[in-house]
């Protein structure tokens, strides 16, 4: 009965999301994922594995669920429905995997998931985390 429910809920959260505005972008700079974070407005979930975490740090806030891991989609089904309304901002090392998992996502039809542009590290097109000094804790 346990997986009934689970799988029941995880079918609710791909259900498009009938008369909630979408973001016209499905990405955010750093700047703007921190900033949303910080007023409450979306839920920053780091993708990237425990070596890369323990390597740079975490994001302030961000909620570590490595995309590798079993599970994965059934947990971050999870983080959506612990934070109804809000927007689920993936983040990863430079931006190249947090993008590919956004439109894997949508696909799917998920809704009010974005990817945040440059990760940790940047890119040759985004800054990252670390170089506009935004704050992270030490894992573990």
């Amino acid at each position: 009965m346990k997986r009934r429910a689970l799988l029941a809920v995880a079918a609710m959260l791909l259900l498009p999301a009938h008369g909630r505005a979408q973001a016209p972008d499905p990405s955010l700079s750093v700047r703007e994922a921190h900033e949303a974070a910080k007023a409450g407005r979306l839920v920053l979930v780091d993708i990237r594995t425990p070596e890369e975490w323990a390597d740079t740090g975490v994001p302030e806030g961000a909620i570590r669920l490595d995309m590798e891991g079993s599970g994965f989609e059934a947990r971050l089904a999870g983080v959506k429905l612990d934070n109804p309304g809000k927007t689920i901002a993936l983040i990863c090392r430079t931006g190249n995997r947090s993008s590919s998992l956004q439109r894997k996502l949508a696909g799917r039809g998920w809704r009010d998931v974005v990817d945040v542009r440059g990760g940790l590290l940047g890119n040759p097109r985004d800054k990252g985390w670390l170089s506009e000094n935004l704050p992270v804790k030490t894992y573990p």
